[in-house]
């Protein structure tokens, strides 16, 4: 029932009559994650080993996460497992990155996987910088503002935030906008991040929300070489994407 009169009352998100907005300063946001697979292995190829390749591989492949937070931190993690989950040929970007972010600290401690390793990362909460937009649009009820960055010098990442939800945080490393980011896109790695849900959390979910421990210590540094040396075979492209993918 909490739950339920939490989400009518997102959707309002003004109080009838008295004018109020709802500011929401804890909660549980589900992410639906969304990989064009075509497109991000097959851009450039041709040939008729691609075209049968494609028949065997849904052109969309669907992922969910959570992103657990009160008004000083954060923690995203892999969600619900997706009923019409397809069997992977290869790995999509961020796969299963667990991020936790402290806004008191200004600090991040990360989880992530690279081809069989899995590596521990502790940083300062990246600094990006933003440009606040006009264009404006609805996700999960929120009314959410675009901004736009990039990352490794010219990736581009758009993104939509609401101020109506005052913890400053997001999908995956992504933070610093003036409310929590609810909508997410890298258009070179065809990707896409959507909050589909909010949901209320209780003390129990709060005291969950710490920082990882398990995993190779290392640095983004340690990271790319990694995938330098792992790659060097492949191509420009599959290595630039590959460092793409881990600097989410």
């Amino acid at each position: 029932m909490k739950k339920l009169l939490l989400n009518i009352s997102l959707l309002a998100m003004v109080l009838p009559g008295i004018g109020q907005t709802i500011f929401v300063s804890s909660g549980k946001i589900e992410f639906e994650r969304k990989v064009n697979q075509h497109r991000l292995m097959f851009t450039g190829e041709t040939g008729d080993w691609i075209n049968e390749f494609k028949k065997i591989i849904p052109q969309f492949r669907t992922d969910y996460f959570n992103l657990t937070f009160n008004e000083t931190k954060s923690l995203y993690t892999i969600g619900k497992e997706d009923d019409n989950k397809s069997q992977m040929f290869f790995n999509t970007p961020a796969q299963d990155n667990l991020v936790y972010k402290d806004f008191t600290t200004q600090t991040a401690v990360s989880n992530k996987s690279v081809f069989e390793a899995k590596f521990l990362l502790t940083d300062s909460l990246v600094n990006r910088q933003w440009r606040i937009e006009a264009e404006t649009r609805t996700i999960a009820g929120f009314e959410c503002r675009k901004a736009v960055t990039t990352i490794c010098d010219s990736v581009v990442v758009v993104a939509f935030y609401t101020d109506q939800i005052v913890t400053p945080a997001g999908p995956e490393s992504f933070s610093g906008l003036p409310g929590m980011i609810l909508g997410l896109a890298v258009p070179r790695l065809y990707t896409t991040w959507f909050a589909t849900k909010l949901e209320t959390i209780t003390a129990a979910d709060e005291a969950r929300i710490v920082a990882p421990s398990k995993g190779k210590k290392a640095t983004s540094v340690d990271m790319n070489a990694t995938i330098s040396k792992a790659i060097q075979q492949w191509g420009v492209k599959y290595r630039d994407r590959s460092i793409w993918s881990v600097t989410l």
